[in-house]
């Protein structure tokens, strides 16, 4: 017979069973968002798979603190962040992907709506977080805004999955100074960005 638990162990245990299988080591610091990620996923790759970039926890607490806006390629990503968390960090999610004037604007350049997405955010105030799980424009027109001047994130999360210009995308943003983790290769999923943003968002209400 399945052991009944109660829905505020499951997490727990969870957790548990987690660290009790991973034989990976990893970094202090960077341990509660692999261990997100592979709670999300159940695959354990992502304990190698993950790549972060000098002093990317420490970088992205800090923006999280400052009160930073989390930008998400797809409203899937965005209803799995931790909204009310994230307030009382002063911070708060956007996902422009429907709107109906980055719809309008994609269609009259023939451009995708991940890339206007990209555009729209940059006018948003205060310190940018970009959360992308999905579209490999979204990080191709990030880094030419980054490259031009035009846009200055405190901090990316390169996920995208899937299998066109999807590690290509990757490694234009790890070859910027901006601090970053990226699910190399061809994996990741708004699932993943989701559970990146609540690990820092949990650490950072914890610091």
């Amino acid at each position: 017979m399945i052991e009944y638990i109660r829905p505020d162990e499951i997490e727990k245990r969870s957790f548990e069973i987690i660290e009790s299988e991973l034989n990976t080591p990893i970094p202090k610091e960077n341990k509660p968002v692999v261990l997100r990620v592979i709670h999300a996923t159940a695959d354990f790759d992502y304990a190698k798979n993950l790549y972060f970039s000098n002093n990317a926890i420490s970088n992205a607490l800090a923006a999280l603190k400052k009160g930073a806006s989390i930008i998400t390629d797809t409203n899937m990503a965005k209803s799995g962040i931790n909204k009310t968390r994230l307030a009382g960090l002063g911070g708060s999610v956007h996902c422009f992907m429907s709107d109906s004037d980055v719809a309008e604007e994609a269609r009259r350049r023939s451009i995708t709506r991940a890339a206007v997405s990209m555009e729209k955010s940059a006018r948003l105030d205060g310190p940018l977080i970009f959360a992308l799980g999905n579209a490999p424009t979204a990080l191709i027109k990030l880094h030419e805004m980054i490259t031009d001047g035009s846009l200055r994130p405190e901090f990316i999360i390169a996920a995208p999955v899937g299998f066109v210009n999807v590690t290509e995308s990757k490694e234009l943003i790890r070859s910027l100074d901006i601090p970053c983790i990226i699910a190399q290769g061809r994996k990741g999923g708004s699932g993943v960005a989701a559970a990146i943003c609540n690990a820092l968002i949990y650490t950072a209400c914890k610091a």
